[in-house]
């Protein structure tokens, strides 16, 4: 069960670069978790697409309403922040994105991520094998497959 971060749930939603390989994570039967934050993050984001003209408001609309159902849980980010803020402390990185590398942590899977800045944050360290970024999904299916419950994806997610 991957934690999913909001740089993939975005892409969801939004027709940029990397939209595909989002989209066929979010297509396959591969059960998908986040820290709650990310209802959060990604309305953040769109509400920053739609004020620069790339986002209309109904797509804003329409991600807020269904972001929630993509994910077969979404965890309170509180009992992470803890040990996030210890990552973030290693890493010299953002609390908020380290709160997905503590969930992924905590589930013993591995966090699928766009974030360029996150991606490069840990090379080298005791992290690099838990995030993978959304470029290499296609070329990783066992890695994926792997990591499967075994359970049925909800037909009405985005």
């Amino acid at each position: 069960m991957p934690v999913v971060d909001a740089s993939v749930a975005f892409k969801w939603f939004s027709a940029e670069d990397g939209s595909e390989q989002a989209s066929a994570l979010l297509a396959t039967t591969e059960l998908l978790v986040a820290p709650d934050l990310i209802v959060a993050e990604v309305c953040n984001a769109t509400w920053k697409a739609v004020r620069a003209g790339i986002m209309r408001n109904e797509q804003q609309d329409h991600a807020a309403s269904r972001l929630a159902a993509a994910f077969d849980a979404l965890v309170p980010a509180a009992p992470l922040a803890p040990r996030a803020v210890e990552i973030s402390r290693t890493l010299d990185h953002p609390v908020y994105d380290c709160i997905y590398l503590a969930l992924a942590e905590a589930r013993d899977t591995f966090l699928v991520t766009a974030d360029r800045r996150l991606l490069e944050r840990v090379k080298r360290t005791e992290w690099e094998r838990r995030v993978t970024d959304l470029r290499t999904v296609s070329e990783t299916p066992k890695r994926l497959l792997d990591s499967r419950s075994g359970g049925q994806r909800d037909p009405d997610r985005p």
